[in-house]
């Protein structure tokens, strides 16, 4: 892959310039196994089984967990609906040698109204209880469009406020809470900065590449270099511009820089998850989940061969 060999070379001459330390000269990507996982937002109308089938046959460590047959409501799916449930689910995880990755709750922290803000935490306070059961590190949250009514800064202390709420909460449960670079917190700068001012062991960050860089164009290795310590996850998918307009393609087959963060993160030692997030949930009209989740570990394993 000729692109991808020019995005390497991109990386080793200008990661330096942000302040990254790599080794580029002993680093060896055909010695290097990254963990993939999907995103079940990929598959909305799989069965748990199907879902768990798919990934232990085609080369796959983990899933995601945002909704299964478009139900995003984890607790009204039946296999966590009661303790025995969760139990047996469990097992079966295990007897496919996979892990859960991620729980993805629909938990915002942007939200100024009272009854509003309570729904949201408690949704992720649930989701938190779950993911201990399941024995999940990791659940997620994020902030979407903030209030226009709001002031900027007010949305912010909103978001600190939330995610130190739920950092408390999961203390001692071995689950962090991880908040997506989403919606309007894309900006590397405004990302530091809450972080800085939650500094909680149990709270970090969703690394979404193409989320940020497809609105702000930050670099993804300047973005790194400001956020590494605080990501413990990723989301991993690729597009274009056709028109001026956004359009999901697959994996290598955009124009996002996306290569050029997975390459960044694995000279750095990641050990975390790439988790593929193909949004055919929202966006019905693109490439099947049996074409796009059946692509992704191998265009990932091709990639680290080369």
């Amino acid at each position: 892959m000729e692109q991808q060999s020019t995005r390497r070379h991109f990386i080793k001459t200008t990661a330096g310039l942000v302040g990254i330390a790599f080794v580029t000269t002993s680093f060896d990507f055909k010695k290097y196994k990254p963990l993939l996982s999907f995103s079940t937002l990929g598959c909305p109308d799989w069965t748990f089984k199907t879902i768990l089938n798919f990934a232990s046959e085609n080369g796959y460590n983990g899933v995601e967990i945002r909704g299964i047959q478009r139900q995003l409501d984890l607790s009204k799916c039946p296999e966590f609906s009661s303790k025995e449930n969760i139990l047996a689910t469990r097992r079966l995880i295990e007897e496919k040698k996979l892990k859960i990755v991620d729980l993805g709750s629909s938990a915002a922290m942007h939200h100024a109204d009272a009854a509003e803000r309570k729904k949201n935490l408690d949704e992720a306070k649930n989701f938190i209880q779950l993911a201990q059961q399941l024995n999940c590190h990791y659940i997620r949250v994020f902030p979407n469009n903030f209030p226009k009514e709001q002031a900027r800064n007010e949305t912010i202390d909103l978001i600190i406020k939330g995610l130190l709420e739920l950092g408390d909460y999961a203390k001692d449960t071995g689950v962090t809470v991880l908040m997506e670079t989403h919606g309007d917190l894309i900006w590397i700068a405004d990302l530091e900065k809450i972080m800085q001012a939650v500094n909680h062991p149990n709270v970090g960050l969703v690394w979404d590449i193409v989320n940020m860089w497809a609105i702000t164009k930050e670099p993804p290795a300047k973005a790194y270099a400001r956020l590494k310590k605080y990501i413990y996850h990723t989301h991993i998918k690729d597009l274009k511009f056709v028109d001026g307009k956004e359009k999901y393609a697959l994996l290598g087959k955009g124009d996002a820089p996306i290569f050029e963060a997975i390459d960044i993160l694995a000279k750095d030692g990641y050990k975390g998850y790439y988790s593929f997030e193909w949004e055919k949930l929202w966006h019905p009209e693109i490439e099947e989940p049996e074409v796009a989740l059946d692509e992704y570990p191998k265009v990932m394993k091709q990639h680290f061969k080369e």
